[in-house]
């Protein structure tokens, strides 16, 4: 979402690192094009305002720190400034410090994503070791309440059954007395949506909250609407006092002023991003992070935390064993593919590595693709027990049946099979090394692979 600011502020950055003396001057057209990028980016005008002065006051006031250049110290100063703007480092952690059932109540237009974004907030709840009901009260959108049964039947999450000749506040209020007769300790409500704010959808909302009495009061934006999601933001905050805010489709192709403007505009927190139609991507927000990513810093932590939650120690370890003795198979490397597909997509991924994202443009398609990592599973997969365990009995005729089996050609069976081997060797190589080695080594990783494609 955010590229094209990216791009902008390493353009602006990359004038300010070669300044050897910082001007008020050269601060000025620094910010002046900062500006410029911010609303593009479409970000709210009073926000780039203040923002700018803020950046401005500091640029000019602050003393250089010793370790820092005149140009890395601005841009340290727009880093925090824009962290300050989402938010910071305030708590944004959901209120769930009450008697249970706590109710949280999802509310926002139509088609922002708010039944996925039910199922998705259920299944982090189901982490934390929490017990959620799904509870569909929108009864104007046709197949809305269908929607979020299959939602929780595929997350294995229990909804309450409701219908749609039933009015929204009793389905609410009576899925408060289900969770509690049940055991259920949150109720996760999904409530009905417009094209746009009305009178009659305001009332409504506003009998649930009075009925159930939610801690939390989520509104859900599309990110992809740009400042509108922050006016309509604005709107539900005035009539129900919001308590955070969940911004869908921030892995879209859109400018990002929303997700840099709604914190600033009402004064409520990001609670979390969805960065994905699947049912397992939703993230905590974290405003550092985020701003990380749009100034090419990378976000190592989030990549962190998502391996620790995909990958099982006891694998891992066995993993490493087999690599020691060099004995690590295309079976293996089928599991390790398998994954890294339940981290993410490949390009958000690698946008979490510092200088990957602007590496990979350069690189205009050297690194692999989704497509491409398709098509590697499906080899590998077309190859029998035997062949995954020992590549080296894989001869012509294999290879033949192999292609055909998989979809591709032979000369792609021949390149997996050739990048495999250089990769073993490179391995086995880094091994001979030991740990003092092992970073020298690992220049030469790509010694041994031809080029993706």
């Amino acid at each position: 979402m955010f590229d094209s600011l990216s791009e902008k502020l390493e353009s602006v950055f990359k004038k300010l690192r070669g300044q050897g003396v910082m001007t008020e001057e050269n601060i000025k057209d620094a910010l002046r094009e900062v500006r410029l990028a911010l609303l593009e980016a479409d970000v709210n005008f009073k926000v780039v305002k203040d923002f700018v002065e803020n950046v401005r006051t500091k640029a000019v006031g602050t003393e250089v720190v010793q370790s820092l250049t005149p140009g890395q110290q601005v841009v340290k100063i727009v880093h925090d400034e824009l962290v300050a703007v989402m938010g910071g480092n305030e708590d944004n952690s959901l209120n769930l410090a009450a008697k249970p059932p706590v109710a949280i109540m999802m509310v926002g237009l139509q088609g922002a994503g708010k039944t996925t974004t039910c199922g998705k907030l259920g299944r982090h709840l189901k982490s934390l070791k929490r017990r959620p009901l799904l509870v569909p009260a929108d009864i104007y959108r046709p197949a809305a309440i269908e929607q979020l049964k299959i939602v929780g039947k595929q997350l294995g999450l229990e909804v309450f059954n409701s219908s749609a000749d039933q009015k929204p506040v009793d389905i609410c209020s009576a899925a408060m007395r289900f969770a509690e007769l049940n055991g259920y300790d949150t109720v996760i409500l999904d409530t009905a949506g417009r094209h746009q704010i009305d009178e009659f959808l305001m009332n409504e909302l506003a009998e649930i909250k009075a009925s159930v009495s939610p801690m939390e009061i989520l509104f859900v934006a599309d990110a992809m609407t740009g400042q509108e999601a922050v006016n309509v933001a604005c709107g539900f905050n005035d009539q129900l006092d919001i308590t955070g805010v969940v911004l869908t489709k921030l892995d879209g192709d859109a400018k990002g002023g929303a997700a840099l403007s709604v914190r600033a505009v009402t004064g409520k927190p990001v609670k979390f991003v969805g960065l994905g139609e699947k049912l397992d991507a939703l993230e905590i927000f974290h405003a550092d992070r985020l701003v990380s990513r749009i100034l090419g810093m990378g976000d190592v932590l989030t990549l962190v935390e998502k391996a620790q939650s995909i990958f099982d120690e006891k694998e891992t370890a066995r993993l490493q064993q087999k690599l020691k003795k060099n004995q690590f198979d295309l079976e293996d490397f089928l599991a390790q593919l398998q994954q890294i597909k339940k981290m993410g997509s490949l390009e958000s991924l690698m946008g979490m590595i510092p200088g990957m994202g602007k590496m990979m443009k350069q690189m205009q398609g050297a690194q692999p693709s989704e497509k491409e990592m398709q098509r590697i599973e499906a080899i590998i997969r077309s190859m029998t027990p035997g062949e995954r365990a020992n590549h080296g009995i894989i001869n012509g005729s294999r290879r033949l049946r192999i292609a055909k089996g998989s979809g591709t050609t032979v000369q792609e069976v021949n390149q997996l099979l050739k990048r495999f081997t250089g990769a073993q060797k490179v391995v086995k190589q880094l091994q001979k090394l030991g740990p003092k080695g092992l970073l020298k080594g690992m220049g030469g990783l790509g010694k041994g692979m031809p080029p993706f494609g």
